[in-house]
C-alpha cells in the first residue's frame, strides 16, 4: 500500500501543469472573437485556440495515464467517447434530426441570430414550420426549378447612363429601385416587373434602412413582397428558422456553404410535395434570387427552437471557418 501511495504521489509531482494553457486557451479564444473584423488576426487567433487545444488534449491524456496507468487513462478516454456518442444520438431520437446541435456560419440572420451562436435543432415539416403556405400545381414548381436564370431576379439600385448600366444595392442619389438579371460574363440587365408574368414566384421592390457598425445608416434596395398566384407575402420573423442542406447547382454551395441557417418566407405545396423559400433576416433578397433552388423537404435538417452564444465558434474553427464573412458590420432594418 505504502508502496503504491508513494508511486501515486510521484505520478502526481511528475504532471505536466497544464492551468496556463487553459487560460491562454481562452483568451485566445476571446481575442479570434473579439477580433473577427481584422482577418489576420482572426486567422492567428483562431489557429492558435486550434492549436492549443489540440496540445491540452495530448497533455490531459499523458497526466491521465502518468496518475492511473494507461489501461485505466485509456479506458476513461473511451468512456468518455461512449458518453459523448450516446448523449448525440439520444439528442437525435428526442429531438428527431441527425443534426441537433448546429453553429451558425454567417451575419446573414442579424441580428436574430449572431455569427458563432451554438444552435439546438428539432426535426420538422411542413406541419410544423410556422410560414405561409401556398398551393402550386407540379407542373408551376417544376417550371420554377426548371428555369434558375429567370426566376433569380435580384433587387437593386440602378442608374443608366448614355449607354452604361450601373447597379449596387445601396440607393444612391439619382438611382431607380427595379429588377435585375446577372448575366454569366458579370454584366446584366433590368427587367420589367410585367416581364414576371412568366415565373412562378413574382418579386416587388422597395427601399430600406440599413444601420453600419460605426452608425453610418444608408437606404438599401431589397425585396419587399412576394406573389404567387394571388397571394400576395412579406417577410415576417416570427417565421421558423430551418436549416438546410445546399446542392452542387446552388450558388451558395460554390461558395463552401454546405449548409445554409435561414428564415422560411413562405411554403410551396405541389400537391404533398414541399419546398420552402427561405431569406436571411441580413440579406435584401430571397435565397432563389441568388440563383440557389427552393429546398425541399429531403434537406432539411430542422428548425431552430435555442441558441446559446459564442459557443458554435469552437465549430467553425476546428472546421477551418476562421475568416469573418461579409455582411457582418451592417444590419438590415426591414
Amino acid at each position: 500500500m505504502a508502496s503504491k501511495e508513494a508511486s501515486r504521489k510521484s505520478a502526481k509531482r511528475s504532471s505536466i501543469t497544464t492551468w496556463p494553457l487553459y487560460i491562454v486557451l481562452v483568451i485566445a479564444f476571446a481575442l479570434y472573437i473579439v477580433y473577427q473584423s481584422s482577418a489576420p488576426l482572426a486567422i492567428v487567433f483562431g489557429v492558435m485556440t486550434f492549436v492549443i487545444l489540440v496540445v491540452l488534449i495530448g497533455l490531459e491524456i499523458i497526466n491521465g495515464s502518468r496518475e492511473s496507468g494507461k489501461i485505466r487513462s485509456v479506458l476513461e478516454i473511451v468512456a468518455a467517447i461512449v458518453v459523448v456518442v450516446a448523449f448525440w444520438f439520444a439528442l437525435r431520437a428526442v429531438l428527431h434530426t441527425n443534426y441537433p446541435i448546429d453553429a451558425v456560419p454567417s451575419c446573414s440572420m442579424l441580428p436574430s441570430l449572431q455569427r458563432g451562436d451554438m444552435i439546438l435543432l428539432q426535426g420538422a415539416n411542413a406541419s410544423t414550420i410556422r410560414a405561409p403556405k401556398v398551393n402550386v400545381t407540379k407542373s408551376g414548381l417544376q417550371g420554377m426549378l426548371g428555369n434558375q436564370a429567370s426566376e433569380s431576379l435580384e433587387c437593386v439600385a440602378y442608374k443608366v447612363s448614355g449607354n452604361t448600366l450601373f447597379v449596387s444595392q445601396v440607393v444612391q442619389p439619382g438611382y431607380s429601385v427595379g429588377l435585375f438579371r446577372p448575366s454569366s460574363g458579370g454584366s446584366g440587365s433590368i427587367v420589367p416587373y410585367s416581364n414576371q408574368s412568366g415565373n412562378l414566384v413574382k418579386y416587388a421592390c422597395g427601399v430600406t434602412e440599413v444601420v453600419f457598425s460605426n452608425g453610418t445608416v444608408m437606404n438599401e434596395a431589397y425585396t419587399s413582397s412576394i406573389t404567387i398566384g394571388n397571394t400576395t407575402i412579406t417577410g415576417d420573423r416570427n417565421n421558423s428558422i430551418i436549416v438546410y442542406k445546399t446542392v452542387p447547382q446552388d450558388s451558395f454551395y460554390k461558395d463552401g456553404d454546405t449548409y445554409i441557417v435561414h428564415r422560411v418566407y413562405a411554403i410551396l405545396n405541389a400537391s404533398g410535395t414541399y419546398y420552402y423559400l427561405t431569406k436571411g433576416d441580413n440579406n435584401p433578397g430571397l435565397d432563389m434570387q441568388y440563383q440557389n433552388l427552393p429546398a425541399n423537404q429531403s434537406y432539411v435538417e430542422g428548425k431552430v427552437i435555442g441558441s446559446v452564444p459564442f459557443i458554435g465558434y469552437l465549430k467553425l474553427i476546428l472546421t477551418g471557418m476562421l475568416n469573418q464573412p461579409a455582411g457582418c458590420s451592417s444590419v438590415l432594418q426591414d
